[in-house]
């Protein structure tokens, strides 16, 4: 986050984080269960290219998937 946000902001929004997890385990009785950095970027992927895909549409555009060099149909 530090790297999005100046030092300070950065610290509170983990400190933020953290306390929505604690609260969220002590009052559901749930375990913390970590997902890993792949799940998280897969998640930020697919945040990326729906931002991307709203940005398209309100300028009348479609973005249309290309494979990747090499592979082939």
């Amino acid at each position: 986050m530090c790297g999005r946000l100046d030092k300070g902001k950065a610290v509170t929004a983990v400190a933020h984080k953290l306390a929505r997890l604690v609260y969220a385990m002590l009052t559901k009785g749930t375990a913390y269960v970590d997902q890993g950095q792949a799940y998280y970027e897969e998640r930020y992927q697919q945040r990326v290219i729906y931002h991307l895909r709203r940005k398209a549409a309100a300028m009348g555009l479609e973005l249309v998937p290309i494979q990747p060099q090499g592979q082939s149909s």
